[in-house]
């Protein structure tokens, strides 16, 4: 295991490269870009065999010392336990079968355009930076792979920053995401002063010694924590930025969007599990924002057009289940269920690119229909991710990994987050079903042409397709040890309950929703343009009114202000000593005049008023 530092190096290397000649071939830029993920991916496997091999455990390689200023060390290390070997399992492996499918789709989208050996340099930049924040052993060095994700984000969003609305959405997701990591940040500062180290493992050691169960200060340092994961994981409120940042090509969608950056959060909270067990209250808020996040997300994919903002709000909401999953302690359950999102979410979001570009970039699903029998094998493949999205019993990873989560919910005693967990499973089955239908049945809105290149372009989808049933669910997270297990009071007979009403919830919202989109459409529509109707779609359309509401709150304060300092009024203030002294100057530059008669009259008139002082006085 000791060449670990490998499973980093490699994608660093290629972003290197490609940085370097950026006017290289698309053919070189493909084949170095997916090429050194690949690498990292097999060196993934190698140390996955070889942790395994030596009994699990933990192992820390030190590189070098990066910060070593009086009492203030930073090594730079890499820690290999459970937990991180689940998150490069993820990052390495469905990153590589991204970078696969990206070569194919990149082609198509770019179409003779110059930049492939850019897009592949900030994909590989990506890797690596995440590869650094899943692996590291000290909160800074995560930290730096914390923001190295976050530029990324910027220019991946960013990516066709030719048009404005692109660049916006850049700005946005980097500005929102910021305000998280201020948050995070703040928290390492208190962590550091109260412990001084940041090394993950000595603080999970010592903060219930030093500060203790429900410790103010412990509380506070939980909440500065949950802020910079609610930003990077785009929950409530800091969760508008990720809708906008669709405007990337389909790829960065599902590398970034919703198989790892934006399961960072969850991440650190797991990784920090120690911190949030001795601060409940703060745990009872990871909970509750995770299920007023999918409800949110659920409620606003059921009104979208675009089918990339329908599996975006998607995974806005799986992201909340994870929360939810953190806050009632199912943290196996939590990492489960990351795992399996990033199969069935990558498998959606790539299949999609797929229908956009056979339907010639097109992405409204209303101008589609009727695509199934055009395209059966993207239609077979929706139906695999969106059942594992929508957790149809027994068949698909999602049904195993969900209802784990709610179960667990259930038991522990957080009976309204089980119910918010149960809304928004039926929900889910209505938004994504009612994609599926719009998209492949009715009437055919479209002639759409199959992308040329099947190896390279279906072999990454089948193997997240098989990943997304039930085969997914069986593969084995070595959690034990790393993070707490969770209460197991509940009999077999009340799990395969809980499941059974799951199960009924899941299939029930499937029958309404084909009953609806196959059958009763006409009805719906005239039920959407009633008035009432209109206003509850826009409502729904518009996420539900954050960004507005931010936009009174934040942003137009904010251009007041900045329209009020067009002119600066202190810089105006400050003009009134060199304004007086001009005027006093222009009065006395009149006085010379050049005239002998006003110079005697002026020395007489000066002399009489001193004349006049002196005798008065």
């Amino acid at each position: 295991m000791s060449a670990l530092f490998l499973i980093i190096v490699f994608p660093v290397l290629g972003a290197l490269a490609l940085s370097f000649f950026p006017r290289m071939s698309y053919n070189s830029a493909r084949i170095i870009g997916a090429g050194s993920v690949g690498l990292s991916a097999l060196t993934m496997i190698w140390l996955m065999v070889a942790w395994f091999s030596a009994g699990g455990g933990a192992y820390v390689q030190t590189l070098w010392n990066w910060v070593d200023v009086a009492q203030f060390h930073i090594p730079l290390a890499l820690r290999l336990d459970g937990l991180s070997l689940t998150m490069i399992g993820v990052v390495a492996g469905v990153g590589f079968l991204i970078h696969l499918f990206a070569t194919w789709y990149m082609v198509h989208d770019l179409e003779g355009a110059p930049g492939m050996a850019r897009f592949f340099a900030y994909m590989n930049l990506f890797i690596a930076a995440m590869l650094i924040l899943v692996l590291a052993s000290n909160l800074l060095v995560l930290y730096l792979g914390w923001e190295g994700v976050g530029l990324c984000s910027y220019l991946l969003v960013g990516y066709y920053f030719e048009k404005e609305a692109n660049a916006w959405a850049a700005f946005k997701a980097f500005l929102m995401t910021r305000i998280g990591d201020v948050s995070l940040g703040i928290g390492l500062f208190i962590l550091f002063i109260n412990f001084g180290t940041l090394n993950i493992h000595t603080l999970l050691q010592q903060a219930p010694q030093v500060w203790g169960s429900g410790a103010p200060i412990a509380t506070l340092t939980a909440l500065l924590i949950l802020g910079g994961a609610v930003g990077k994981s785009a929950q409530l409120p800091l969760q508008t930025w990720l809708i906008d940042a669709m405007a990337g090509p389909t790829p960065v969608s599902a590398l970034i969007h919703a198989a790892t950056m934006v399961t960072a959060g969850v991440y650190l909270i797991a990784r920090l599990h120690g911190l949030f067990i001795i601060a409940p209250i703060a745990l009872e808020i990871v909970g509750i924002v995770g299920g007023i996040t999918l409800l949110i997300a659920g409620f606003a994919a059921i009104a979208q057009t675009d089918i990339k903002r329908v599996i975006a709000y998607s995974t806005m909401s799986q992201i909340g289940y994870m929360f939810l999953a953190l806050g009632v302690g199912a943290w196996h359950a939590a990492i489960f269920h990351l795992m399996v999102h990033a199969f069935f979410k990558s498998l959606l979001f790539l299949t999609a690119g797929s229908v956009i570009i056979a339907c010639h970039h097109e992405q409204n699903i209303f101008k589609m229909g009727g695509l199934r029998k055009q395209l059966p094998f993207d239609y077979a493949l929706f139906w695999i991710g969106g059942g594992a999205l929508s957790a149809l019993p027994l068949i698909t990873a999602g049904f195993y990994s969900k209802d784990h989560i709610l179960s667990l919910a259930a038991v522990n005693g957080h009976v309204y987050l089980w119910l918010m967990g149960l809304l928004g499973a039926f929900v889910t089955v209505v938004y994504t079903f009612r994609m599926i239908f719009i998209v492949f049945h009715g009437e055919r809105g479209m002639n759409a042409e199959p992308g040329r290149g099947w190896i390279i372009h279906h072999t990454p989808l089948i193997v997240l397709a098989i990943l997304s049933t039930v085969i997914g669910a069986f593969i084995h997270q070595p959690l034990d040890g790393v993070l707490p297990s969770a209460s197991d009071a509940n009999s077999l007979g009340m799990e395969i309950l809980l499941e059974v009403i799951s199960s009924l919830v899941s299939l029930g919202g499937l029958v309404i929703t084909a009953a609806v989109f196959l059958g009763a459409r006409d009805a719906l529509a005239k039920v959407v343009a009633s008035d009432a109707g209109q206003k509850i779609h826009q409502f729904l359309f518009g996420g539900l009114g954050f960004d507005t509401l931010y936009d009174r709150l934040f942003v137009q304060p904010y251009y007041f202000v900045a329209r009020l300092h067009r002119v600066d009024w202190i810089e105006r203030i400050a003009n009134i000593v060199p304004a007086t002294a001009l005027l006093f100057n222009d009065g006395l530059a009149t006085t010379q005049s050049g005239q002998l008669r006003w110079y005697a009259f002026s020395i007489f008139g000066a002399a009489s008023i001193f004349l006049i002082i002196l005798v008065l006085g």
